[in-house]
């Protein structure tokens, strides 16, 4: 595409009415543009899974609480569950 004449600028653009860009100019911004949602949509993947992550950790924590309240052992005075530290921690990178 051929770029607009400074007449033809004049013309289109009179007053400033509107802002004119040259096709490159366009390109450059539509790159920037798809690789800032990229990159929202990526952080915003990873806070979705972390949220799932421990909301699964919440549900086996309270599933392994109940078991062991069901069995019971009054020497143990803090209950500490593993299974949900495993499912909160498996990727520890992604946990920040």
């Amino acid at each position: 595409m051929t770029e607009l004449s400074k007449l033809g600028k004049q013309i289109l653009g009179g007053a400033n009415a509107i802002d004119l860009y040259t096709q490159q100019e366009f390109d450059e911004a539509l790159v920037l543009a798809k690789a800032e949602i990229m990159q929202v949509a990526i952080e915003t993947t990873k806070q979705a899974i972390m949220i799932e992550r421990a909301a699964c950790a919440d549900i086996a924590e309270e599933m392994e609480k109940k078991s062991f309240d069901a069995v019971g052992n009054p020497m143990v005075k803090e209950f500490k569950s593993y299974i949900a530290e495993a499912i909160r921690n498996r990727i520890p990178s992604q946990r920040q």
